[in-house]
Protein backbone atom coordinates (compact mmCIF):
# COMPACT_ATOMS: atom_id res chain seq x y z
CA UNK A 1 0.00 0.00 0.00
CA UNK A 2 1.53 3.28 -1.26
CA UNK A 3 1.46 6.36 1.44
CA UNK A 4 -1.16 7.73 -0.34
CA UNK A 5 -3.34 5.30 -0.18
CA UNK A 6 -2.19 4.38 3.41
CA UNK A 7 -3.43 8.29 4.29
CA UNK A 8 -6.73 8.36 2.35
CA UNK A 9 -7.67 5.00 4.51
CA UNK A 10 -6.23 6.44 7.96
CA UNK A 11 -8.79 9.46 7.06
CA UNK A 12 -11.55 7.23 6.42
CA UNK A 13 -10.93 5.54 9.39
CA UNK A 14 -10.78 8.52 11.43
CA UNK A 15 -14.63 9.91 10.05
CA UNK A 16 -16.04 6.74 10.38
CA UNK A 17 -14.85 6.60 14.79
CA UNK A 18 -15.87 10.60 14.29
CA UNK A 19 -16.46 10.42 18.53
CA UNK A 20 -13.47 8.38 18.93
CA UNK A 21 -11.31 10.93 17.26
CA UNK A 22 -13.00 13.79 18.87
CA UNK A 23 -12.60 12.69 22.55
CA UNK A 24 -8.92 12.10 21.32
CA UNK A 25 -8.28 15.60 19.79
CA UNK A 26 -10.29 17.28 22.90
CA UNK A 27 -8.09 15.39 25.21
CA UNK A 28 -4.68 16.70 23.47
CA UNK A 29 -6.19 20.33 22.62
CA UNK A 30 -7.47 20.60 26.41
CA UNK A 31 -4.18 19.61 27.92
CA UNK A 32 -2.26 21.63 25.61
CA UNK A 33 -4.82 25.06 26.27
CA UNK A 34 -4.85 24.66 30.34
CA UNK A 35 -0.84 24.71 30.41
CA UNK A 36 -0.45 27.31 27.86
CA UNK A 37 -2.72 29.62 29.98
CA UNK A 38 -1.56 28.93 33.16
CA UNK A 39 2.14 29.55 32.42
CA UNK A 40 0.90 32.49 30.60
CA UNK A 41 -0.39 34.20 33.66
CA UNK A 42 2.27 33.09 35.55
CA UNK A 43 5.02 34.74 33.08
CA UNK A 44 2.10 37.67 33.54
CA UNK A 45 2.41 37.91 37.08
CA UNK A 46 6.21 37.83 36.86
CA UNK A 47 6.75 40.73 34.07
CA UNK A 48 4.03 43.12 35.71
CA UNK A 49 5.72 42.88 38.59
CA UNK A 50 9.28 43.84 36.64
CA UNK A 51 7.28 46.31 35.19
CA UNK A 52 5.80 48.23 38.20
CA UNK A 53 9.42 47.99 40.04
CA UNK A 54 11.29 49.93 37.13
CA UNK A 55 8.55 52.64 36.36
CA UNK A 56 9.89 54.01 40.20
CA UNK A 57 13.59 53.50 39.19
CA UNK A 58 15.86 51.16 37.93
CA UNK A 59 17.33 49.13 41.31
CA UNK A 60 17.73 52.38 43.42
CA UNK A 61 18.51 52.59 46.75
CA UNK A 62 17.46 55.86 48.42
CA UNK A 63 19.50 57.02 50.98
CA UNK A 64 17.80 59.98 53.19
CA UNK A 65 20.18 61.81 56.34
CA UNK A 66 18.18 60.61 59.85
CA UNK A 67 19.06 61.25 63.33
CA UNK A 68 21.66 59.07 65.00
CA UNK A 69 20.54 56.74 67.68
CA UNK A 70 24.44 55.91 68.89
CA UNK A 71 27.22 57.46 70.06
CA UNK A 72 30.38 57.48 67.75
CA UNK A 73 33.46 59.62 67.71
CA UNK A 74 33.01 61.44 71.09
CA UNK A 75 29.34 62.66 69.39
CA UNK A 76 26.52 62.09 71.21
CA UNK A 77 23.17 60.06 69.81
CA UNK A 78 20.34 61.85 68.61
CA UNK A 79 22.08 64.04 66.18
CA UNK A 80 20.13 65.92 63.41
CA UNK A 81 22.09 64.57 60.38
CA UNK A 82 22.15 66.29 56.99
CA UNK A 83 23.79 65.13 53.44
CA UNK A 84 25.66 68.24 52.10
CA UNK A 85 26.10 68.61 47.96
CA UNK A 86 29.46 67.47 47.74
CA UNK A 87 28.86 64.15 49.83
CA UNK A 88 28.11 62.54 46.67
CA UNK A 89 31.28 62.66 45.15
CA UNK A 90 33.19 61.07 48.69
CA UNK A 91 30.45 58.63 48.45
CA UNK A 92 31.01 57.47 44.93
CA UNK A 93 34.56 57.18 44.98
CA UNK A 94 34.16 55.06 48.45
CA UNK A 95 31.75 52.69 47.06
CA UNK A 96 33.43 50.49 44.04
CA UNK A 97 30.39 48.13 43.83
CA UNK A 98 27.99 51.62 43.15
CA UNK A 99 27.42 52.29 39.58
CA UNK A 100 25.06 55.90 40.49
CA UNK A 101 25.76 57.91 43.32
CA UNK A 102 23.52 60.87 42.50
CA UNK A 103 22.40 63.87 44.95
CA UNK A 104 18.63 65.30 45.13
CA UNK A 105 17.27 68.01 46.07
CA UNK A 106 14.14 69.24 45.69
CA UNK A 107 11.24 71.70 47.45
CA UNK A 108 7.54 73.50 46.23
CA UNK A 109 7.82 76.54 44.22
CA UNK A 110 5.23 78.47 42.19
CA UNK A 111 5.82 77.93 38.16
CA UNK A 112 4.10 80.41 36.10
CA UNK A 113 3.72 80.19 32.01
CA UNK A 114 1.89 82.67 29.85
CA UNK A 115 -0.83 80.90 30.30
CA UNK A 116 -1.10 79.76 34.14
CA UNK A 117 0.51 78.76 37.19
CA UNK A 118 0.75 76.17 39.83
CA UNK A 119 2.80 74.92 43.09
CA UNK A 120 4.59 72.14 42.20
CA UNK A 121 7.77 70.49 43.48
CA UNK A 122 10.86 71.74 41.23
CA UNK A 123 14.12 68.82 41.88
CA UNK A 124 17.63 69.17 41.19
CA UNK A 125 19.97 66.98 40.35
CA UNK A 126 22.39 65.54 38.30
CA UNK A 127 21.64 63.59 33.92
CA UNK A 128 22.02 60.57 35.14
CA UNK A 129 18.89 61.01 37.28
CA UNK A 130 16.58 60.77 34.03
CA UNK A 131 18.42 56.74 33.54
CA UNK A 132 18.02 55.89 37.53
CA UNK A 133 14.17 56.96 38.01
CA UNK A 134 13.05 56.19 34.50
CA UNK A 135 12.02 59.33 33.52
CA UNK A 136 11.75 59.38 29.99
CA UNK A 137 11.58 62.08 27.50
CA UNK A 138 8.87 62.55 25.20
CA UNK A 139 9.54 65.73 23.44
CA UNK A 140 13.00 68.04 23.51
CA UNK A 141 15.62 66.74 25.96
CA UNK A 142 16.64 66.20 29.77
CA UNK A 143 19.55 68.44 30.65
CA UNK A 144 23.05 67.19 30.12
CA UNK A 145 26.91 67.58 31.79
CA UNK A 146 27.23 71.16 29.93
CA UNK A 147 23.75 72.63 31.37
CA UNK A 148 25.29 71.08 35.32
CA UNK A 149 28.51 72.68 34.60
CA UNK A 150 27.09 75.94 33.91
CA UNK A 151 24.31 76.13 35.92
CA UNK A 152 21.89 76.33 33.22
CA UNK A 153 18.69 77.99 33.86
CA UNK A 154 16.70 74.91 31.70
CA UNK A 155 13.52 72.96 32.90
CA UNK A 156 11.71 69.54 32.05
CA UNK A 157 8.29 69.72 32.42
CA UNK A 158 6.46 66.61 33.94
CA UNK A 159 3.78 65.38 31.34
CA UNK A 160 0.90 66.45 33.32
CA UNK A 161 2.35 69.97 34.94
CA UNK A 162 3.02 70.81 31.13
CA UNK A 163 -0.94 70.31 30.28
CA UNK A 164 -1.36 72.92 33.42
CA UNK A 165 0.65 75.05 32.41
CA UNK A 166 0.29 75.04 28.33
CA UNK A 167 -2.75 73.18 27.41
CA UNK A 168 -1.46 71.33 24.71
CA UNK A 169 0.39 74.54 23.37
CA UNK A 170 4.06 74.59 22.29
CA UNK A 171 6.44 74.59 25.18
CA UNK A 172 9.67 73.60 24.03
CA UNK A 173 11.78 76.95 24.07
CA UNK A 174 9.16 78.85 26.11
CA UNK A 175 10.09 80.61 29.31
CA UNK A 176 8.44 79.86 32.39
CA UNK A 177 8.91 81.89 35.77
CA UNK A 178 10.21 79.33 39.06
CA UNK A 179 9.11 81.45 41.80
CA UNK A 180 9.90 84.39 39.69
CA UNK A 181 13.14 83.18 38.17
CA UNK A 182 12.95 82.63 34.13
CA UNK A 183 13.89 79.29 33.31
CA UNK A 184 13.50 77.99 29.41
CA UNK A 185 11.23 74.87 29.00
CA UNK A 186 13.88 72.24 27.10
CA UNK A 187 12.04 69.09 27.33
CA UNK A 188 8.27 67.01 28.37
CA UNK A 189 8.41 64.33 29.73
CA UNK A 190 6.24 61.36 28.80
CA UNK A 191 3.25 60.22 30.71
CA UNK A 192 4.35 57.76 33.92
CA UNK A 193 2.18 54.85 36.11
CA UNK A 194 3.88 55.08 39.13
CA UNK A 195 2.51 53.22 42.55
CA UNK A 196 5.26 54.08 44.81
CA UNK A 197 6.97 57.56 45.17
CA UNK A 198 8.67 59.16 48.55
CA UNK A 199 7.82 62.68 47.11
CA UNK A 200 5.24 62.83 44.94
CA UNK A 201 4.27 61.76 41.54
CA UNK A 202 7.36 62.41 38.47
CA UNK A 203 4.63 63.99 35.74
CA UNK A 204 3.75 66.71 37.96
CA UNK A 205 7.40 67.90 38.74
CA UNK A 206 9.83 70.77 37.13
CA UNK A 207 13.42 68.85 36.75
CA UNK A 208 16.25 71.37 36.60
CA UNK A 209 20.50 70.99 36.89
CA UNK A 210 21.26 70.54 40.39
CA UNK A 211 23.99 73.60 40.14
CA UNK A 212 21.01 75.76 39.29
CA UNK A 213 18.85 74.30 42.10
CA UNK A 214 21.77 75.03 44.54
CA UNK A 215 22.19 78.81 43.16
CA UNK A 216 18.62 79.56 42.58
CA UNK A 217 16.33 77.48 45.53
CA UNK A 218 18.74 75.81 48.12
CA UNK A 219 17.62 73.53 51.32
CA UNK A 220 15.07 75.76 53.09
CA UNK A 221 16.43 74.30 56.84
CA UNK A 222 19.92 73.50 57.19
CA UNK A 223 22.92 74.55 55.79
CA UNK A 224 22.40 76.43 52.44
CA UNK A 225 24.27 73.38 50.12
CA UNK A 226 21.89 70.30 52.53
CA UNK A 227 20.59 68.00 49.87
CA UNK A 228 17.47 66.17 50.73
CA UNK A 229 19.21 62.52 49.51
CA UNK A 230 21.38 60.73 47.49
CA UNK A 231 20.34 57.92 45.04
CA UNK A 232 22.30 55.02 44.75
CA UNK A 233 22.07 52.23 41.91
CA UNK A 234 24.71 48.98 42.26
CA UNK A 235 26.89 47.64 39.39
CA UNK A 236 24.82 44.45 39.27
CA UNK A 237 22.43 43.12 41.39
CA UNK A 238 24.71 40.60 43.18
CA UNK A 239 26.68 43.34 44.49
CA UNK A 240 24.05 45.50 45.95
CA UNK A 241 24.64 44.46 49.18
CA UNK A 242 28.13 45.26 49.40
CA UNK A 243 27.38 48.90 47.22
CA UNK A 244 24.87 49.37 50.17
CA UNK A 245 27.43 48.39 53.10
CA UNK A 246 30.14 50.84 51.40
CA UNK A 247 27.57 54.11 51.00
CA UNK A 248 26.70 53.63 54.64
CA UNK A 249 30.46 53.43 55.50
CA UNK A 250 31.40 56.14 53.58
CA UNK A 251 28.68 58.34 54.90
CA UNK A 252 29.45 57.34 58.32
CA UNK A 253 32.80 58.77 57.68
CA UNK A 254 31.83 61.98 56.69
CA UNK A 255 29.31 62.69 59.14
CA UNK A 256 30.83 60.75 62.18
CA UNK A 257 28.38 58.15 62.80
CA UNK A 258 28.67 54.51 63.67
CA UNK A 259 28.39 52.52 60.11
CA UNK A 260 25.94 50.19 62.47
CA UNK A 261 23.72 53.14 63.19
CA UNK A 262 20.98 52.39 60.31
CA UNK A 263 18.57 55.07 62.04
CA UNK A 264 21.47 57.31 61.17
CA UNK A 265 21.25 56.67 57.05
CA UNK A 266 17.95 55.03 56.50
CA UNK A 267 17.51 53.22 53.09
CA UNK A 268 14.93 52.20 51.39
CA UNK A 269 16.25 49.42 49.13
CA UNK A 270 13.69 49.14 46.17
CA UNK A 271 16.00 46.23 45.44
CA UNK A 272 15.25 44.17 48.34
CA UNK A 273 11.57 45.11 47.78
CA UNK A 274 11.68 43.75 44.49
CA UNK A 275 13.21 40.51 45.21
CA UNK A 276 10.59 40.00 47.91
CA UNK A 277 7.55 40.71 45.84
CA UNK A 278 9.47 38.95 43.04
CA UNK A 279 9.60 35.60 45.45
CA UNK A 280 5.73 35.84 45.92
CA UNK A 281 5.17 36.22 42.02
CA UNK A 282 7.72 33.35 40.74
CA UNK A 283 5.62 30.84 43.85
CA UNK A 284 2.18 32.36 42.57
CA UNK A 285 4.24 31.63 38.85
CA UNK A 286 5.33 28.05 39.99
CA UNK A 287 1.54 27.10 41.07
CA UNK A 288 -0.06 28.16 38.07
CA UNK A 289 2.66 25.76 36.20
CA UNK A 290 2.52 22.98 38.75
CA UNK A 291 -1.11 22.81 38.29
CA UNK A 292 -0.92 22.95 34.49
CA UNK A 293 1.17 20.54 34.84
CA UNK A 294 -1.61 18.39 36.80
CA UNK A 295 -4.13 18.80 34.20
CA UNK A 296 -1.56 17.66 31.67
CA UNK A 297 -1.05 14.90 33.33
CA UNK A 298 -5.00 14.13 33.91
CA UNK A 299 -5.52 15.34 30.12
CA UNK A 300 -2.59 12.25 29.23
CA UNK A 301 -4.33 9.93 30.87
CA UNK A 302 -7.66 10.60 29.48
CA UNK A 303 -5.74 10.20 25.62
CA UNK A 304 -4.30 7.29 26.97
CA UNK A 305 -7.24 5.67 27.62
CA UNK A 306 -9.08 6.79 24.86
CA UNK A 307 -6.42 5.86 22.68
CA UNK A 308 -6.38 1.95 25.27
CA UNK A 309 -10.04 1.66 24.26
CA UNK A 310 -9.99 2.29 20.78
CA UNK A 311 -7.01 -0.09 19.72
CA UNK A 312 -8.91 -2.78 22.03
CA UNK A 313 -12.22 -2.30 19.64
CA UNK A 314 -10.78 -2.40 16.69
CA UNK A 315 -9.01 -6.02 17.39
CA UNK A 316 -11.54 -7.90 15.01
CA UNK A 317 -10.06 -4.79 12.30
CA UNK A 318 -6.94 -5.98 13.03
CA UNK A 319 -7.88 -9.33 12.57
CA UNK A 320 -9.82 -8.91 8.56
CA UNK A 321 -6.72 -6.88 7.98
CA UNK A 322 -4.64 -9.42 8.27
CA UNK A 323 -6.13 -11.89 7.08
CA UNK A 324 -6.77 -10.09 3.61
CA UNK A 325 -2.74 -9.79 3.63
CA UNK A 326 -2.14 -6.65 5.75
CA UNK A 327 1.59 -7.28 7.68
CA UNK A 328 2.54 -6.35 10.85
CA UNK A 329 4.41 -3.40 10.00
CA UNK A 330 1.65 -1.96 7.78
CA UNK A 331 -0.85 -2.19 10.63
CA UNK A 332 1.39 -0.42 12.54
CA UNK A 333 2.12 2.15 10.24
CA UNK A 334 -1.44 2.53 10.03
CA UNK A 335 -2.02 3.16 13.41
CA UNK A 336 1.09 5.31 13.48
CA UNK A 337 -0.02 7.51 11.09
CA UNK A 338 -3.76 7.63 12.49
CA UNK A 339 -2.27 9.27 15.75
CA UNK A 340 0.10 11.46 14.02
CA UNK A 341 -2.64 13.61 12.48
CA UNK A 342 -4.90 13.25 15.48
CA UNK A 343 -1.72 14.86 17.27
CA UNK A 344 -1.20 17.31 15.06
CA UNK A 345 -4.60 18.34 14.14
CA UNK A 346 -5.92 18.73 17.81
CA UNK A 347 -2.53 19.69 19.07
CA UNK A 348 -2.28 22.76 16.57
CA UNK A 349 -6.16 23.77 17.12
CA UNK A 350 -4.73 23.70 21.09
CA UNK A 351 -2.46 26.05 20.49
CA UNK A 352 -3.99 28.37 17.99
CA UNK A 353 -7.25 28.80 21.10
CA UNK A 354 -4.83 29.26 24.02
CA UNK A 355 -3.14 31.57 21.92
CA UNK A 356 -6.03 33.61 20.72
CA UNK A 357 -7.54 33.76 23.98
CA UNK A 358 -4.08 35.16 25.31
CA UNK A 359 -4.25 38.11 22.64
CA UNK A 360 -7.68 38.42 23.79
CA UNK A 361 -7.40 38.98 27.00
CA UNK A 362 -4.44 41.35 26.43
CA UNK A 363 -7.01 43.90 24.73
CA UNK A 364 -8.48 44.81 28.28
CA UNK A 365 -6.79 47.26 30.68
CA UNK A 366 -4.28 45.13 32.78
CA UNK A 367 -4.09 45.95 36.65
CA UNK A 368 -0.86 47.10 38.06
CA UNK A 369 1.78 44.25 38.97
CA UNK A 370 -0.22 42.13 36.18
CA UNK A 371 1.25 42.44 32.39
CA UNK A 372 -1.59 40.15 30.69
CA UNK A 373 -1.21 36.43 29.74
CA UNK A 374 2.70 36.00 28.23
CA UNK A 375 2.70 32.15 26.77
CA UNK A 376 6.01 30.93 26.38
CA UNK A 377 6.57 28.87 23.58
CA UNK A 378 8.71 26.12 26.21
CA UNK A 379 5.55 25.21 27.70
CA UNK A 380 3.57 24.73 24.92
CA UNK A 381 5.87 22.44 22.88
CA UNK A 382 6.27 20.40 25.95
CA UNK A 383 2.42 19.66 26.54
CA UNK A 384 2.12 19.32 22.96
CA UNK A 385 5.47 16.81 22.91
CA UNK A 386 4.01 14.68 26.01
CA UNK A 387 0.60 14.60 25.07
CA UNK A 388 1.60 13.97 21.52
CA UNK A 389 4.19 10.86 22.76
CA UNK A 390 1.59 9.63 24.95
CA UNK A 391 -0.87 9.33 22.66
CA UNK A 392 1.49 7.76 20.07
CA UNK A 393 2.85 5.01 22.66
CA UNK A 394 -0.99 4.25 24.23
CA UNK A 395 -1.73 3.09 19.78
CA UNK A 396 1.33 2.25 18.78
CA UNK A 397 2.14 -0.45 21.79
CA UNK A 398 -1.36 -2.42 21.81
CA UNK A 399 -1.72 -1.98 18.25
CA UNK A 400 2.05 -4.36 18.19
CA UNK A 401 0.86 -6.56 19.76
CA UNK A 402 -2.47 -7.03 18.97
CA UNK A 403 -1.07 -7.39 14.92
CA UNK A 404 1.20 -10.30 16.32
CA UNK A 405 -1.66 -12.14 17.40
CA UNK A 406 -2.99 -15.12 15.17
CA UNK A 407 -5.92 -13.63 12.69
CA UNK A 408 -8.07 -16.37 13.41
CA UNK A 409 -7.57 -15.41 17.16
CA UNK A 410 -7.55 -11.79 16.51
CA UNK A 411 -11.30 -12.39 14.17
CA UNK A 412 -12.75 -14.13 17.61
CA UNK A 413 -12.25 -11.44 19.42
CA UNK A 414 -15.30 -9.52 21.68
CA UNK A 415 -14.54 -5.82 22.68
CA UNK A 416 -15.11 -6.19 26.22
CA UNK A 417 -14.32 -9.97 26.31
Amino acid sequence: MGFRDLLADTLRTLWVHKLRTALTMFGIAWGIIAITLMVAAGEGFYRGQAEVAERFGRNVLIVFPGRTSMQAGGTRAGRLLRWRAGDYLQVKQDAPACRHVLPELGNHQVIRSPYNSALRLVVGSLPEFAYVRTIDVDRGRFYNQVDVEEARRVAVLGSDLYEQLFAGRPALGERILIAGVPYTVIGITKEKDQDSSYDGQDITKVFIPFTSMLRDFPNREGPPDAVDRLLVTPLDLERHRACKAQVRASLARLHHFDPADEDAAWIWDTVENAKEFQMMTNGIKYFLGAVGLVTLFLGGIGVMNVMLVAVRERTREIGVRKAVGATRGAIVRHFFLETLIVVFLSGGAGMAVAYGLCAAVNTLPMPDYFAGLIPTWSSTLLSFGLLGLTAVLSAIYPASRAAAVDPIEALRFEAGG
